[in-house]
């Protein structure tokens, strides 16, 4: 599906699109079945780029028709940015946008044929993100699984039947590392606030919430369990679940947060 004669195009090599650009060649992708279409990459991805041997154009050119068509822009930009790219559409291209609010008719509407709309989020940049996504009728299974193989380099994916659930997976995943990053800003001015020092409050906040991370990517025990299997009957984690568990701790905060994320995500996609 994707050759020298069929590239990958992606379209966009900044935070996103770069990681995924790095994980295919991690991952042995053939870099003349490669090209990146970017006006003005950074530095250190023009460096990349060189040293690869990815072909890079600041616009689509003549004569080239993709396997896959990868969208990384941002969704402000995408009305711009596509006019331009229909010439790069064939009929056996597969058009995947990464972009958030952008539904599946908008880009059938500007590219026709096969669409995937995906929603990866920031760990990708380390290998560890998570992609939630949606096809229409037009991919094939042959086209889906290779679309698989292009967006878990980064992580795993998870395929929806319903375009309606990318809102929720959105609010959950692809928004959700903010949530996390600001746990940790919580929780470091909570220390302070009991004296610790601010930058080892920060220090010990950081370190805590990361090691929780990497100990449940290696566990295969629950959430649940592992929250349990750290509190003590009567101790000084159960006080302080007993104030974020109760009727108006974080779950209700949550619900309202990730409904808000969600029904942004409805009203960007129009």
């Amino acid at each position: 599906m994707i050759s020298p004669s069929a590239p990958l195009v992606l379209v966009g090599a900044g935070n996103m699109g770069g990681a995924m650009l790095n994980g295919w060649l991690d991952a042995g992708t053939d870099p003349a079945s490669i090209l990146v279409i970017d006006p003005k990459p950074s530095e250190a991805m023009a460096q990349r780029l060189v040293k690869a041997g990815v072909r890079c154009e600041s616009a689509p050119p003549a004569g080239v028709t993709a396997g896959v068509l990868m969208l990384a822009v941002k969704p402000q930009m995408m009305d711009a940015v596509l006019p331009g790219l229909t010439g790069l559409v064939g009929p056996q291209t597969v058009s995947l946008s990464i972009a958030a609010g952008k539904t599946i008719a908008y880009f059938e509407q500007h590219l026709g044929g096969a669409v995937v709309r995906s929603i990866p989020n920031t760990p990708a940049m380390v290998g560890r993100g998570i992609t939630g996504a949606v096809a229409n009728a037009a991919v094939s299974a042959e086209a889906k699984a290779e679309i698989d193989r292009l967006l878990s380099v980064c992580g795993p994916v998870e395929w929806l039947d319903d375009e309606a659930l990318i809102d929720a997976v959105t609010a959950v995943s692809g928004s959700g590392p903010a949530y996390v990053f600001y746990l940790v800003e919580c929780m470091a001015e909570a220390g302070r606030k009991c004296g610790l020092p601010a930058d080892l409050a920060m220090r010990l906040a950081r370190a805590t919430v990361t090691g929780a991370g990497e100990l449940m990517h290696r566990s295969p025990d629950g959430a649940a369990t592992l929250r349990q299997n750290v509190t003590s009957p009567n101790g000084t984690t159960a006080a302080a679940l007993a104030v974020l568990m109760a009727e108006d701790g974080m779950q209700p905060l949550f619900d309202t947060a990730l409904k808000a994320a969600a029904d942004r995500s409805r009203e960007l996609a129009g």
